[in-house]
């Protein structure tokens, strides 16, 4: 394999913004979340960011962004006028492009009246709810804050408000969920008429409470796999587009931030914990680095060279498998020819592609490459062969 750092051309860019304080940790959640303290350091933290961004600039310099993500932790526990001091600091650092989506995850439990208006007057115009289940008996089992009730009413003081780009996260294969509770859930969700739902499946992520003590009665692979084709159908026959894995959307309303992801964009990462991937053309390199992950220690060194606990460039035989990771979850595929823009070797010099090809594990179809539909099911295996 030949890298050619001429091939590379330069991807979209993003900007992820982490927010790490929650009210309460999830058994199955591996992000970087931290319970709230008394007060939260808010004026503090936003300080801290805007300096981490300062120290970020320079490898960005002149590219528009085209989308920003507050994650979390929990990003709707900051008050509307701390959402808008970080959003007025990074307008005077960073070009917006004048249409960027601009989403807030949000808790349910979290939610007030009032704080919508206000998010939608900082600049933010796509809200994410984390409803995972619309059942309290299993909301309990996962550990959330929120009840279902909480989770509707939440919903419709967004919409009150005027949020008009909605996704709702909803996961199945939960602790002793049958196929017909999986509807169930996603039928309230349809029925709120969101423009987007993100349907995942739990999974036991290492350092979890979950994967140290595993619940005994989740579904088995085959009850899972019955649950998603159902649930695939359900929101096929309601309208939505299924564009990713676990991404379904309605017509025009396919995330820009995650989709950007997918296709191996750039984007800047700021926040403890936060990560990042960037293009250097200059240089011929791809970057990858990670921010200190504890908050106190994050602001009090965000700015520094030292706010960097990872900072590697990625190597040529890296390259491959980190592209396939991300391009081949979406089910419409990529033009082949981003291969080489984005990692800066061609596609036909792989052994894994043509093996993979060989396999039906993969299309490359009138320059469009994706998986297949065996390689949808075997996705697993369909990325192993390109590490």
């Amino acid at each position: 394999m030949t890298f050619n750092p001429s091939r590379l051309t330069l991807p979209p860019l993003a900007l992820y913004i982490h927010l790490p304080w929650c009210v309460r940790k999830c058994p199955y959640c591996d992000f970087n979340s931290h319970q709230q303290p008394k007060t939260i350091p808010e004026s503090d933290y936003i300080r801290a960011l805007l300096a981490d961004l300062e120290q970020d600039l320079p490898a960005v310099w002149g590219r528009p962004v085209v989308s920003i993500f507050f994650g979390g932790g929990t990003p709707s526990l900051f008050s509307t006028e701390g959402i808008d001091a970080i959003l007025t600091g990074v307008r005077s650092r960073l070009t917006l492009r004048p249409d960027a989506e601009i989403t807030l995850e949000t808790n349910p439990g979290t939610a007030e009246f009032g704080r919508f208006e206000g998010y939608l007057a900082a600049g933010v115009n796509r809200i994410s709810f984390g409803v995972q289940s619309f059942d309290d008996v299993k909301l309990k089992r996962l550990g959330r804050i929120h009840s279902a009730g909480e989770a509707q009413r939440a919903f419709e003081l967004a919409r009150k408000a005027g949020v008009r780009n909605i996704n709702i996260d909803l996961m199945y294969a939960l602790p002793a969920q049958t196929e017909a509770d999986a509807l169930a859930d996603l039928s309230q969700a349809v029925a709120l008429a969101p423009e987007h739902i993100s349907h995942y499946h739990l999974t036991l992520e290492p350092d979890t409470v979950y994967a140290k003590f595993p619940p005994q009665d989740l579904p088995d692979e085959d009850s899972a796999w019955a649950m998603q084709e159902a649930c695939e159908q359900t929101l096929k026959g309601a309208n939505f587009e299924h564009y990713e894995v676990s991404a379904y959307a309605k017509p025009g309303f396919r995330s820009t931030h995650n989709q950007l992801y997918w296709r191996f964009g750039d984007y800047l990462g700021i926040g403890a914990g936060a990560h990042a991937k960037i293009t250097d053309l200059a240089n011929g390199q791809i970057t990858r680095t990670a921010k200190q992950k504890i908050p106190r220690l994050y602001q009090e060194c965000a700015g520094t060279p030292s706010s960097w606990v990872e900072r590697r460039v990625l190597g040529s035989a890296e390259l491959p498998l980190e592209y396939m990771l991300n391009a081949l979850r979406l089910f419409e595929g990529v033009p082949s020819s981003d291969f080489a823009k984005r990692t800066g070797m061609e596609l036909s010099e792989l052994p894994g592609y043509h093996r993979a090809l060989k396999r039906g594990l993969l299309v490359d179809d009138h320059g469009m490459l994706r998986a297949s539909e065996l390689g949808q099911r075997f996705l697993n295996d369909l990325i192993n062969e390109f590490s």
